[in-house]
């Protein structure tokens, strides 16, 4: 209970009643304590506030530690003379990029509740900055619900959404042609579907025979930890790749479903 003395902040005491059985007696007796842990409770979450902002720092510094990871990646794929490799170095630093960002969002979100659609947003304006060189001819865009998540879920949706959307960056819209990719997110109490759409040219007619990339990897084994399934789809045109979670239902974790694909990882 809380007890108001004068005008000052009111005091958090914990009241604790026990009935004592003295044999045959004829009265009942009951023990009541009464103890203040207003300064005891305050002290708890000072502690709690200290080990927060210890946290959300340490979060920055990984961000900023990542970036400058991604900078010397650049300037290596600069350096380098072969194709081959400058993409790959390219591929990396885009990655690094993506985690740095997801950082970023988490620092921003207190450690608490991830709001997912504006999570989803700001990580897509993040890639679309570094990936996207004319936004009139390629456009990104997040249409989600009003969930959240905890924050190591958010991580997870978030590398999985980093994936994918890299995937149509490269793959979806080659020579230069007009496209766009929308990043969607509902869920209806436990059950929530994440998906990534685009209407570039579709996956090629062998790539459900071809051996799975690194991105396809990346997904499978997030979506193992979330219990969902991953599953890829004609959009007509393009492809859409969805990653659900369905309470209840069997089947293996993480399991790849491909419907007519269009398009590879």
């Amino acid at each position: 209970m809380d007890l108001a003395i004068g005008r000052g902040e009111p005091r958090r005491l914990v009241l604790n009643a026990q009935k004592l059985a003295f044999g045959e007696a004829t009265a009942d007796f009951i023990l009541l304590s009464v103890v203040d842990v207003t300064d005891a409770r305050l002290a708890a979450k000072l502690k709690d506030d200290l080990l927060r902002e210890k946290a959300i720092l340490l979060q920055h510094r990984v961000a900023n530690s990542l970036q400058i990871i991604a900078s010397v990646i650049l300037q290596s794929a600069r350096k380098v003379t072969s194709d081959e490799s400058r993409l790959h170095l390219t591929d990396a630093h885009n990655r690094v990029m993506s985690v740095a960002a997801l950082q970023q969002q988490l620092s921003a979100s207190r450690l608490g509740e991830v709001e997912l659609r504006a999570y989803f947003r700001k990580l897509c304006d993040s890639i679309g900055a570094s990936m996207i060189r004319d936004h009139d001819q390629l456009v990104l865009e997040v249409k989600a619900d009003d969930s959240t998540s905890e924050a190591d879920v958010s991580v997870s949706l978030g590398l999985i959404v980093t994936e994918l959307v890299i995937n149509c960056l490269k793959h979806a819209f080659p020579g230069g042609r007009l496209g766009k990719i929308e990043v969607g997110y509902e869920s209806q109490g436990p059950n929530w579907t994440l998906s990534v759409a685009d209407n570039g040219v579709g996956m090629p007619k062998d790539a459900a025979s071809s051996t799975p990339g690194l991105g396809t990897s990346i997904v499978d084994a997030l979506a193992n930890q979330l219990d969902a399934t991953v599953i890829v789809a004609e959009a007509h045109p393009g492809t859409i790749v969805s990653v659900a979670h369905v309470e209840g239902e069997g089947g293996a974790k993480g399991d790849v479903r491909v419907a007519r694909p269009t398009s590879a990882i």
